[in-house]
């Protein structure tokens, strides 16, 4: 696995862990073949199915955007042109929603764009990234400045890594670069991995003093579940990196393990901070439905040595909660969901929609990673959904193309969708079928969990005639004879 915090870049996913963004086909086949990279078959790499084009991606950038950019007291810098940096209106209104679920002070995210124009791609944007950094220090008096690239400064070459080396030394705080050209990689989670390298070279304690009840949890903005349910162990909860201060993540090499709810946002540090600081990674299923949440609760009591109060836990838990899983199943017999989120995500949604008794018979991630940082077999989230769950028949990897959504509902016909990234969520309407946006990542998370998707999957569907009213008087912006292809077709024909 590509992990070198000597150099200030970071391998791609592709190049790291063989992600792709194109897929179609069984979900069982595909836990198959990346079964066979994990056992270091190196001509057993997943290939990507090749489209004739895109209708749009999110940008590592953006990524960068909404975890650098939402570090307490510290300041983002996007040395970009003054497009890239548009989705600090989105990520600064997440940002003050989820310091709000977690009974923070509320605050706006505080970035700034250099505004790079046609003169500065022929001549250069560094004195543009010098002035910049200059106003953020006399505005903020942050203590880290992030700076984040572009397509737009990798075409011309600035020197990020010597003007944050200066302004290191010049102000007596870190300088960060986070090399996130959007060209770099397929997909977004590569801005991921950009930002927590530029935290682990740069932020976190290289001579920490252990806190034995300290877990790192790696999150995004959800609220705060994992407090209560680690706290039943004797364990205090460090949330990274989105709403986290500068202190907090410096003390992540502290810390006596790290968790994480999605493995695809988690993969990098958590190898990072167990390869390079001793901090062991809790290598288990997701926790979500039964089955996971008791594997992920089990391995942090064996790593943090506290087995009687998991088992305590786990069985009261499972008491109190069995009963009301009965009854949600009943309410919810014979209803079809289907799957729309990113790729380790959407193997813990499945899970708790078969606990509730679910059909699920078609999904879609926006990528696949084949494999993980650890490289450890505990953590294959999809191959532990297939054995525990069971068969997903229709299973597509796609990075989010509007013109495959439609077919892709066609093939299954689900009574709701649930979805992370709402840009697809409309065209589901139009089709009559409501779609459940999970605004909170945690809402599906551990036991209680599969009691929060339950109850907001019965409030969407007892909206279901408004969308069904919709879809009898809209249109679609597709021809006909479109409509009639299989979602893969072009992608298919041109792989060939």
């Amino acid at each position: 696995m590509g992990i070198n915090l000597n150099t200030p870049e970071v391998e791609s996913r592709e190049q790291r862990l063989g992600t792709i963004i194109s897929w179609d086909g069984k979900a069982s086949k595909l836990s198959d073949e990346s079964q066979a990279m994990r056992r270091g078959c190196n001509s057993c790499r997943l290939c990507d199915l090749d489209g004739p084009f895109s209708q749009g991606r999110v940008c590592s950038e953006q990524m960068v955007e909404c975890q650098a950019g939402n570090v307490r007291g510290a300041v983002l810098i996007q040395h970009s042109p003054v497009g890239c940096a548009t989705g600090q209106v989105v990520y600064s209104n997440i940002y003050r929603n989820g310091l709000a679920l977690r009974n923070l002070p509320v605050e706006n995210m505080r970035a700034i764009s250099t505004n790079l124009d046609e003169n500065d791609m022929v001549f250069g944007g560094v004195d543009k990234l010098s002035q910049s950094i200059e106003d953020a220090w006399e505005r903020y008096h942050p203590k880290a400045i992030f700076i984040a690239t572009s397509c737009a400064t990798g075409i011309i070459g600035d020197d990020v890594n010597s003007v944050a080396e200066e302004y290191t030394a010049k102000l007596g705080i870190q300088v960060i670069p986070l090399h996130c050209e959007g060209f770099k990689s397929n997909h977004w989670s590569y801005g991921f991995d950009s930002t927590q390298h530029g935290i682990l070279r740069q932020l976190v304690k290289r001579n920490p003093k252990k806190q034995a009840d300290l877990v790192n949890v790696i999150n995004l903005w959800g609220s705060d579940v994992f407090s209560p349910m680690l706290g039943e162990l004797g364990l205090r909860v460090n949330y990274v990196v989105d709403m986290a201060t500068v202190e907090e993540l410096s003390q992540l090499s502290e810390a006596i393990a790290t968790v994480g709810f999605c493995y695809t946002l988690s993969s990098y540090m958590a190898a990072v901070l167990e390869k390079e600081f001793g901090v062991p990674e809790v290598k288990a299923p997701q926790p979500y439905g039964f089955a996971g949440t008791d594997a992920w609760l089990r391995e942090i009591a064996r790593v943090t040595h506290r087995e009687e109060k998991a088992e305590a836990y786990i069985k009261k838990e499972h008491e109190r909660v069995k009963p009301k899983i009965e009854e949600l199943k009943k309410k919810l017999k014979g209803v079809k969901g289907f799957v729309a989120t990113g790729s380790a995500y959407a193997h813990g949604l499945i899970a708790v929609l078969r606990e509730l008794g679910i059909d699920v018979d078609g999904s879609l991630v926006f990528h696949h990673d084949p494999v993980y940082d650890s490289g450890d077999e505990r953590q294959d989230s999809l191959g532990f959904l297939v054995e525990n769950y069971g068969e997903v028949p229709s299973f597509s990897v796609s990075s989010r193309q509007q013109y495959q959504f439609y077919g892709l509902l066609q093939r299954v016909k689900p009574d709701f969708i649930l979805i992370r990234h709402n840009g697809l969520a409309p065209l589901a309407s139009r089709l009559g079928i409501p779609a459940a946006p999970l605004g909170d990542e945690h809402l599906a998370v551990g036991y209680q969990g599969m009691i929060n998707l339950g109850e907001s999957i019965l409030d969407i569907l007892a909206h279901k005639k408004y969308h069904q009213d919709l879809a009898e008087h809209v249109k679609l912006p597709y021809k006909k004879w479109w409509l009639k292809q299989d979602p893969y077709e072009l992608v298919k024909k041109v792989d060939e």
